[in-house]
């Protein structure tokens, strides 16, 4: 149904400011706002015979015909460099009794990757090889299909070979300005 009386004109567009950019702390304070869940990316490193991994809250489902996936890693790190030569990887998604876990593999300047499995509870993933972490709330083995960069980092496009949701009722770990949370 149409009013008779007119609304008022919309404001008129900010002009765009070539310039205008919000710094790194700015973008960082603003999306620490958003509540991510934590995983733990891995790789099993065929040069090396060791797994590798990393701590990601940049993880989402992309599609689900096909399943995909996508993480984002930082460009030139060692696991854009590793998942830049392996064709396969995987993704725990971790719960709160997972927050040693998720600290250790977060860690700049840190101990070998041997070292940071050395005391986890996983298992190699059978389509993967990479580790799956125990008690993990679901677990995904991927393959890569594309890789995009972006700004700092690279984009990691994955199609889902396998998932698996071993602890359906367990409690998420987040992170959420800046700190890991739970629930409730």
């Amino acid at each position: 149904m149409y009013s008779s009386q007119q609304s008022p004109a919309a404001p008129a567009a900010p002009a765009p400011a070539a310039a205008a950019r919000a710094t790194p702390e700015e973008f960082r304070a603003a999306l620490g706002q958003l509540a991510a869940g934590v995983s733990l990316l891995t790789v099993h490193d065929p040069d090396d015979d060791e797994a590798a991994g990393m701590t990601a809250t940049s993880f989402l489902s992309v599609s689900l015909e096909p399943p995909m996936v996508l993480v984002s890693v930082r460009a030139d790190s060692r696991m854009d460099e590793l998942l830049a030569g392996a064709e396969t990887w995987a993704v725990s998604l971790l719960a709160e009794e997972h927050r040693t876990l998720a600290s250790r593999f977060a860690m700049k300047g840190r101990l070998s990757d041997r070292l940071l499995f050395a005391d986890a509870a996983w298992r190699p993933g059978p389509h993967s090889g990479a580790p799956l972490i125990d008690g993990a709330l679901a677990t995904v083995e991927c393959r890569t299909e594309q890789r995009i960069a972006a700004g700092d980092h690279t984009l990691v496009l994955g199609r889902v070979l396998a998932a698996e949701v071993p602890a359906p009722a367990g409690r998420p770990l987040l992170y959420l300005r800046g700190g890991y949370r739970q629930l409730g």
